[in-house]
């Protein structure tokens, strides 16, 4: 399979878009007001601790205190068990209450496993992991594992003695799939890179006092870059000069024997139009999806779960009415897993197919999405269907949900549509007047816009604006427009 990594930047945003054998199956997006911090290691301390949910709210130095959950506190314990990969690794079981293991003013180091989202706040844990090239490091409990996607029982096998041999007493090591056919020696050399990190940890966590970050996780581009290398990346295209020379340093650092080309893209069009993304990133606020049989797939969206709805639509079919709900159900299977994996749905998905009366016809359909949702990098569980034709999916969330990125809840309909967030369209903007301004000589712009987005470019873009203005010695006039809706806008030439 042939990958390739299109990255996008445009001031304040960068938008990077995962291709296998040319299709975008994964889209990344992050914004200068709201950074990623899963895999940040913060010295933290306990502000409150609630027995009822058997808690604790820990402030690490953001606006609001992070969540950590009983069970994802480690204590001093010894275990050593196989298991797949991160996810795999099984909760540990307390028996003291949270009262028991923390008190207040206590400080304790954890590490970010999940962004708040929605009404969710910023959720820890003291299961602190490290990711390398080859492994990662577990500093807090003591585990062996083989990624799940390294297939070969003999390699499985080589490299979990491996690790169990180089693995320092106290720690756990899992091999990533990266490491799949790798030497002692090169396992043992991405081992020594983590523990310097993890000696710098905690050097930095005797030195100072909490709240305060001790380690932060690489950049969007780089640990995008790093997770996927291992995916048959054969080629990673940017539109920014700067960034496409650091990623050539970071993989010559970091990831010196692959043999993936990066490449300047220096045309005048925009790169995710050349490549038919931005197409692509336009449907995914879509509720509705068209199956190509005339039936489709439904998608909404609650703080709690996602459902899908599968319907037969126009879809009546040739045969019987089960051979017709069996063909329907079958195609929705694989939109719906590349749609998870393309929107970054996680957490709990129900996915609500028409009702089948055959037994061997709700084997077939719990059986295929088993096998389409494999593809997905991120770990997945399917239940089986229930009498009603229901199935839950729990998919791991870290990120948010690209659709939550680029919208926001429509105020007319109290969230029964979704309309472009301000911030998507000012970065619609930005992008519009960068091409126009390679494409064109020395012409000036009227930009026409709603009064909020207005406020956003003035207000947080105007170094964006004073930059096109200088570098291509444009005059850019926004006039904001109070009978224009968020959404819209429209770009003006000046002769």
């Amino acid at each position: 399979m042939h990958s390739e990594l299109i990255i996008n930047v445009t001031f304040s945003e960068i938008r990077m878009a995962f291709l296998e054998n040319g299709i975008p199956v994964e889209f990344f997006i992050e914004r200068k007001h709201e950074k990623n911090i899963v895999g940040n290691i913060y010295k933290g301390r306990v502000s409150r601790i609630v027995p009822g949910m058997d808690a604790a709210f820990i402030d690490i130095g953001l606006d609001k205190s992070a969540f950590l959950y009983v069970g994802d506190i480690i204590l001093d314990r010894t275990m050593y068990e196989e298991f797949d990969d991160l996810d795999s690794v099984p909760v540990i079981e307390l028996s003291e209450r949270i009262e028991g293991v923390l008190e207040e003013g206590q400080e304790i180091i954890v590490q970010v496993s999940r962004e708040p989202i929605g009404q969710k706040g910023t959720r820890v844990t003291s299961k602190i992991t490290l990711p390398g090239r080859l492994l990662v490091l577990m500093p807090s409990i003591q585990h062996i594992g083989v990624s799940r996607r390294i297939e070969d029982e003999k390699e499985r096998k080589r490299l979990a003695q491996l690790l169990k041999e180089i693995c320092p007493k106290g720690f756990g090591l899992i091999a990533r799939t990266a490491s799949e056919g790798k030497t002692e020696e090169e396992l043992k050399n991405d081992l020594s890179f983590l523990l310097r990190i993890w000696e710098s940890i905690q050097e930095k966590a005797r030195h100072t006092r909490a709240p305060s970050i001790l380690h932060q996780d690489l950049g969007m581009i780089f640990r995008v870059i790093r997770d996927i290398y291992s995916h048959n990346l054969r080629k990673i295209i940017i539109d920014d000069q700067l960034i496409t020379e650091n990623v050539k340093q970071f993989i010559n650092e970091y990831l010196p024997d692959g043999n993936c080309e990066v490449v300047y893209f220096d045309e005048k069009d925009p790169i995710f139009e050349v490549y038919g993304i931005e197409i692509d990133i336009a449907k995914l606020s879509q509720k509705k999806i068209w199956l190509k049989s005339g039936g489709y797939i439904v998608f909404d969206y609650t703080e709690a779960l996602t459902v899908i709805d599968v319907n037969t639509g126009k879809y009546l079919g040739k045969k019987d009415l089960e051979d017709t709900i069996l063909r329907t159900n079958l195609e929705a299977v694989k939109e719906i897993a590349y749609q998870i994996r393309l929107r970054n749905i996680g957490g709990i998905i129900i996915v609500d197919f028409i009702d089948m009366e055959k037994k061997e016809s709700k084997e077939m359909v719990f059986q295929a999405l088993i096998d389409a949702l494999k593809k997905d990098r991120i770990k997945t569980y399917v239940y089986p269907i229930s009498e009603l034709g229901l199935v839950q999916i729990t998919r791991k969330r870290t990120r948010h949900n690209i659709v939550n990125i680029l919208t926001d809840v429509c105020p007319a309909c109290d969230g029964a549509g979704y309309l472009k967030s301000k911030y998507t369209v000012c970065y619609e903007v930005l992008r519009e007047l960068k091409s126009l301004c390679k494409k064109e000589e020395g012409k000036a712009y009227n930009v026409y816009l709603s009064p909020e987005v207005a406020r956003l470019l003035y207000e947080e873009e105007r170094a964006s604006l004073e930059y096109l203005e200088n570098n291509f010695s444009r005059k850019i006039n926004i006039i904001a427009n109070p009978d224009y809706t968020v959404e819209e806008f429209q770009v003006e030439t000046l002769l």
